[in-house]
C-alpha cells in the first residue's frame, strides 16, 4: 500500500473513531473524559468486525444490492447503531467498574509518580537517620521497653537528634510533643524541650546570600552594625543581633534556606497519613484529623513567610498586652525570607526564679485568655522557646508565625462555655460546646448533658490535674462524634501547649484555678453597668427599625383575618437543589418507563407473525423491522440510565480529573 494511501486510510479510520465516541458519549448524555471515551470507541471498532460480520455476510448472500425496498437500508442503520451501541456498553462498564477518577490520567499519572519517587526518597532518607540514631527497632515495633532511667535518657536524646536531622516539620512535632506530658514521660518531656531553642544553626555562608538577596546589597551596607553569630536558631529560621542606621537596635531573623521542597514533601505526607486515618479509623473521623492536617499545613506554610508573621505581630501587638510585651516589625524591612523587628532584651524563660514564676504563668495564661475569649487574635504556640524574661522582670512573646483568629461567635461561645464551667452548669457547657463545634444530625444532648456533668465534677475539684482534664474533654467530643474546627482546634492546641510552659514556668500551678478566676473577673467586665447600657444601646438600635414596622404588620394580618382572606402561601422545592434533584429522578422514571415499554413493544413485534414485506430478499416484515429498532431504542435509554445510577453516588465526591 502506498504511503499517501495508508496516510489516507488511517486518517478516515481516525475520523470514524472519533465520530463513534461523539455519538456514543452524545447518546448516554453524561460527560466523560477524553481518554476514555477515545479508548471505548477504538475498542468498539475493533471489535464491530468480529461481532457484526455475521450480519454483514447474510447482507450479502441474500442479493440486496438489486433490491430496491426500504429493508436494506434500515438494516444498514440498525448495523451503525449496533456498532455505537459497543463503546456505549463499554463506558457503562466502566463507569461501574472503573468510576473516573479511579485511574489518574498521564499527566497526573506522571506527577504522582514523580510524587511518590520523591516521597519515597523522603521516607528513606526518615529512616536513614532513625536507623542511624538507634530507633530503627522502635519503627519494626520490636523495640524494648525501658525501665531504667539511664536508658530512657538515652532513647530520649536519640529521638530528639533524629527529629532535629529529620527537618522542620518533624521539629515542629518534636516541640509539640514536648508540651504533652500526659503522652510522653518526663525525660522525653525535658530532651523535647531543647528542641524549642537548640537547634543546630546554619552556617554564616549560607545566610548571607539569603540577606543580600532579599535586601538588595551587602549586608554592611544595609545596616550599621550585625554580629553574624546567631542570637538563637530555630526550626524555621535562626535569629541575629543588629544595628539601624538610625542606632536601633533589632532582631533580624532570616529563614533557613531550601527548606521549601523538604516541608512540602513532609506536609504531603502528613496528609495522606491523615487522611488514611479519617477514611479507616472512627476516632479520626470524630476529630477531623483531615482537617487539623490541613490547619497543620497551613500554619506551618504561614511560618514559612515572614510577611505573614509581620501582620500577625501588628495585629496581636493592637491587643491588650496584660503584663506581656510584644516586639514592633520594622515594616519597610520585613520580607517572604527576612523579618526584621524591634529587639527585647532579656534571656529564656526557664531563668525565672520560684518567686517570680507564679506571677508570670499568671500573667501570661491572663494574656493568652483574653486574647482567645476577648480579642479574637491569639498566639497559637507560646512554648517556652517563644518567650522571653525581659530585664524588668516582665514577659516578652516573640514568634507570630502561627497566630490564630476566631470571630465573634466562636469568642461568645467560648465565653459562654469558661463561663458555665466557672458555675458548674452542665446545660450551659453542653449549650455553648454545641455552639463551638458543629452540630452532628444526630446526638443524644441528654447524654451530652450528663458526661459533661461527671467531666466537671471529676476536674473542677480542688487539686485536679489539668494534663487529665483536656485529656477527658477530648473523649467526650469523640465519643459522641463531634468534630472540631480547625480554628477552635487552634484554640485546644495553643491551650495545651501553655499548659507545659505553665508547669515549666511555676511547678504545681493552678491552670483551672486561674481559668475560673479569669473567667469571674471577666463576668464582672460583662455585668458592669457601663458595658451593660452600651449593649442594650445597641440591641435597641437594630430591633428600633422592626419595631416600626411591627404594628402596621399586625394591623395587616389582623384585618385578613377578620375578612376571612388569611391565607398561607408556601412555596414548594423553592431551593433550585431541590428542583435540579427531582427534575433528575423524574428524568430517570421517565427513561425507565419507556425503555421498559420499547423492550415489551419490541418482543411482541418480533413475536408476531405475518405483516406487511418490506424486503423480499432479506424476508424482513415490518413488524420484525419495527422491532429490531424499538430494541435499540431500548438498549439506548436503559444505557442511559445506568449510567446515571453508577454515577450518582460520587455527585458530593470533590472533583477530580476525569479519564
Amino acid at each position: 500500500m502506498d504511503a499517501p494511501v495508508a496516510l489516507i486510510v488511517a486518517l478516515v479510520t481516525l475520523l470514524m473513531i472519533v465520530a463513534l465516541a461523539t455519538a456514543a458519549r452524545r447518546l448516554l448524555g453524561v460527560r466523560f473524559g477524553v481518554i476514555r471515551t477515545f479508548l471505548a470507541a477504538l475498542l468498539a471498532f475493533v471489535l464491530a468486525g468480529p461481532l457484526l460480520s455475521p450480519i454483514l455476510g447474510s447482507l450479502n448472500g441474500t442479493g440486496v444490492a438489486g433490491d430496491p425496498g426500504i429493508g436494506p437500508v434500515w438494516v444498514l442503520f440498525l448495523v451503525a447503531m449496533c456498532v455505537v451501541l459497543i463503546p456505549m456498553v463499554i463506558l457503562v462498564l466502566a463507569e461501574a467498574l472503573v468510576p473516573p477518577g479511579s485511574i489518574p490520567g498521564p499527566l497526573e499519572f506522571f506527577r504522582s509518580l514523580r510524587g511518590r519517587i520523591s516521597r519515597a526518597r523522603r521516607y528513606s532518607q526518615i529512616t536513614r537517620i532513625a536507623v542511624r540514631h538507634g530507633l530503627g527497632p522502635y519503627l519494626r515495633g520490636r523495640g524494648e521497653r525501658l525501665t531504667d532511667r539511664p536508658g530512657t535518657v538515652r532513647l530520649a536524646r536519640s529521638l530528639r537528634e533524629a527529629l532535629d536531622e529529620a527537618g522542620v516539620t518533624f521539629v515542629k512535632l518534636g516541640q509539640v510533643l514536648s508540651t504533652r506530658r500526659d503522652l510522653l514521660p518526663a525525660e522525653f518531656i525535658d530532651e523535647l524541650g531543647l528542641l524549642q531553642d537548640q537547634v543546630a544553626p546554619v552556617p554564616w555562608e549560607q545566610i548571607e546570600p539569603v540577606l543580600a538577596a532579599e535586601f538588595g546589597g551587602p549586608v554592611d551596607k544595609v545596616f550599621a552594625a550585625f554580629d553574624t553569630e546567631p542570637l538563637a536558631a530555630a526550626s524555621i529560621a535562626q535569629a541575629y543581633t543588629a544595628r539601624l542606621h538610625t542606632g536601633e537596635s533589632v532582631v533580624v531573623k532570616v529563614r533557613r534556606p531550601g527548606i521549601g521542597p523538604t516541608v512540602d514533601r513532609d506536609l504531603d505526607i502528613v496528609r495522606r497519613l491523615a487522611g488514611t486515618l479519617e477514611s479507616r479509623t472512627r476516632w479520626g473521623r470524630s476529630l477531623g484529623v483531615g482537617d487539623l492536617a490541613e490547619g497543620f499545613a497551613i500554619a506551618i506554610r504561614e511560618e514559612l513567610d515572614f510577611r505573614v508573621e509581620a501582620v500577625n505581630m501588628a495585629a496581636v501587638a493592637a491587643t491588650n498586652g496584660g503584663g506581656v510585651t510584644y516586639p514592633a516589625p520594622i515594616g519597610p524591612m520585613c520580607t517572604e525570607r527576612v523579618l526584621v523587628m524591634q529587639r527585647l532584651v532579656g534571656g529564656p524563660v526557664t531563668r525565672a526564679s520560684a518567686e517570680q514564676g507564679p506571677r508570670l504563668a499568671r500573667d501570661l495564661l491572663d494574656c493568652l485568655l483574653r486574647q482567645i475569649l476577648v480579642e479574637g487574635v491569639f498566639h497559637a504556640d507560646p512554648h517556652p522557646g517563644n518567650l522571653m524574661l525581659l530585664d524588668d522582670g516582665g514577659l516578652g512573646l516573640l514568634d507570630f508565625g502561627s497566630v490564630g483568629r476566631l470571630d465573634a461567635s466562636i469568642r461568645s461561645a467560648l465565653q459562654r462555655f469558661l463561663l458555665a464551667m466557672n458555675r458548674q452548669d452542665p446545660l450551659g457547657v453542653t449549650d455553648a460546646l454545641l455552639e463551638v463545634v458543629p452540630r452532628p444530625e444526630e446526638i443524644d444532648e441528654a447524654a451530652l448533658e450528663r458526661a459533661l456533668g461527671q467531666f466537671m465534677a471529676k476536674n473542677l475539684g480542688p487539686g485536679m490535674n489539668s494534663v487529665q482534664m483536656f485529656t477527658d474533654l477530648f473523649k467526650i467530643v469523640s465519643a459522641y462524634g463531634l468534630s472540631i474546627p480547625p480554628e477552635v482546634a487552634a484554640v485546644f492546641r495553643a491551650l495545651a501547649t501553655l499548659e507545659g510552659t505553665l508547669v515549666r514556668l511555676s511547678p504545681g500551678f493552678d491552670l483551672i484555678g486561674e481559668a475560673r478566676a479569669f473567667a469571674g473577673r471577666h463576668l464582672s467586665e460583662k455585668l458592669d453597668g457601663g458595658t451593660l447600657k452600651e449593649a442594650a444601646t445597641q440591641e435597641l438600635a437594630a430591633l428600633i427599625p422592626m419595631l416600626r414596622r411591627l404594628p402596621r404588620r399586625v394591623e395587616r394580618i389582623a384585618s385578613s383575618a377578620e375578612h376571612g382572606r388569611l391565607g398561607l402561601n408556601v412555596r414548594l422545592l423553592a431551593d433550585d437543589r431541590d428542583r435540579r434533584f427531582v427534575t433528575g429522578l423524574l428524568h430517570q422514571v421517565l427513561l425507565t418507563v419507556l425503555g421498559a415499554t420499547a423492550g415489551l413493544m419490541a418482543v411482541l413485534l418480533l413475536g408476531t407473525d405475518g405483516g406487511p414485506r418490506v424486503s423480499g430478499a432479506l424476508d424482513l416484515s415490518l413488524f420484525e423491522l419495527i422491532g429490531y429498532n424499538l430494541l435499540v431504542i431500548c438498549a439506548i435509554l436503559v444505557l442511559r440510565v445506568l449510567v446515571l445510577i453508577f454515577r450518582r453516588p460520587r455527585d458530593a465526591e470533590p472533583h477530580r480529573p476525569m479519564v
